[in-house]
């Protein structure tokens, strides 16, 4: 495919394609699903650089594979006309400002964190947070898996039965298991779209695996930082607020690098900033390791996400067809859209602590039902003033 692909003239060059990529990675607010529509809505429609099946066969592997949607679909559409040095170009300027703009807001916080009017503004703001994930999880579940009528959950009552094993679990032990994703997947593939090789148990099942103290750090935490980064790469799959249980169950639970309200205000960076929500990871990084464990931290979340698109792009026609593959996918999302509900009920145990926060949980939820095309950033940017205000007054 590759081959094929790179014999079309491209309709831009190779700076033009990575100047609009960091283009967006500067003022692309509103999360993946916003996204990937100013993608297709700039290349396709306006621009006309890719056609619609290019564009849909991007957006198909950036779903079936781990990672952020949005910065699998960037570099997927760089490798289009560009190949390896085209994704790497577009990968990279997507996620570098983004990066930039987390970093500087973690020198920022640990400045300034202890501060009065600090934590007024994540105060009002931590509370938002919760009613904006709440909303993705709602939005999520009904794209994932199934709408909530009786007929349609029937039709997945295998889906729904992953969806809800992934919130009890996650409820119960406050943490996110990978093994659970995987077994939901596996399971959901041999029940519905068996592979060839469990058809005839004779062919070995070859490939089976799935797979501000600026500089203050030690070298043990940046390997902890870089290998439970890699994890979460490669094992998260869907929006990129799916990886917000998957990051609690470990940067909050199992290592202790971050309180609830640290990991809550991190969100809320990812939230304000442009470009992937996945760049929290950078925030993160940068509060547990300084700067290098930022560049750990991202590095290792994005790698497998970068090799997983050039990887699987140049045969991705026939891939895309594979029903067990599409399977295993559907059985892990569920899981994984389930852990992520799970774990919106643990933070909002902690984060809603009160009736203002209650009501400004409410609010952005409101908002974001009744309100249309209105973005995160302004919700976040309301309710730190909201905060300020209870805070002072």
């Amino acid at each position: 495919m590759k081959d094929q692909i790179l014999k079309v003239s491209p309709k831009y060059s190779l700076w033009e394609i990575t100047l609009y990529y960091l283009k967006l990675g500067t003022w692309g607010f509103g999360g993946p699903v916003a996204l990937v529509g100013y993608m297709q809505r700039d290349l396709v429609e306006n621009k006309g650089w890719l056609t619609e099946e290019d564009y849909k066969e991007g957006l198909a592997l950036a779903q079936l594979a781990p990672g952020s949607l949005a910065a699998q679909l960037g570099i997927y559409i760089g490798f289009v006309h560009y190949g390896l040095i085209g994704a790497t170009l577009t990968g990279l300027a997507f996620v570098l400002p983004s990066f930039i703009m987390v970093v500087l807001l973690g020198m920022a916080y640990q400045l300034y964190g202890g501060l009065v009017w600090m934590q007024a503004v994540f105060y009002g703001v931590g509370a938002a947070v919760i009613g904006i994930i709440a909303v993705s999880s709602y939005k999520l579940t009904v794209k994932s898996i199934s709408k909530f009528e009786l007929p349609a959950m029937k039709a997945k009552w295998l889906l729904w039965l992953f969806y809800m094993a992934g919130i009890i679990i996650t409820v119960i032990t406050e943490r996110e298991e990978i093994l659970l994703f995987l077994a939901c997947g596996i399971l959901y593939m041999v029940i519905k779209a068996p592979p060839q090789w469990l058809k005839k148990p004779a062919v070995l099942p070859v490939g089976l695996l799935v797979s501000t103290g600026f500089f203050k750090y030690d070298g043990k935490t940046l390997q902890e930082i870089a290998w439970f980064f890699v994890k979460a790469g490669a094992f998260v799959f869907g929006s990129g607020l799916a990886i917000v249980p998957f990051l609690h169950g470990g940067v909050v639970k199992e290592f202790g690098w971050l309180n609830e309200h640290q990991f809550l205000d991190a969100v809320a960076v990812a939230m304000i900033t442009p470009g992937p929500v996945v760049i929290t990871v950078g925030f993160i990084g940068y509060l547990v390791a300084g700067f290098p464990g930022a560049c750990v931290a991202a590095l290792a979340t994005f790698l497998p996400c970068y090799l997983f698109t050039v990887a699987l792009a140049p045969s991705f026609k026939k891939i895309a067809k594979n029903t067990s593959i599409k399977a295993f996918v559907e059985g892990i999302t569920a899981a994984v859209i389930g852990a992520l509900v799970g774990s919106v009920i643990v933070i909002a145990l902690r984060s809603i602590i009160d009736i203002p926060t209650i009501l400004i949980a409410t609010a952005a939820i409101l908002a974001l039902i009744y309100i249309k095309n209105l973005q995160e950033p302004y919700i976040i940017g309301i309710a730190a003033i909201i905060g300020i205000l209870i805070k002072t007054l």
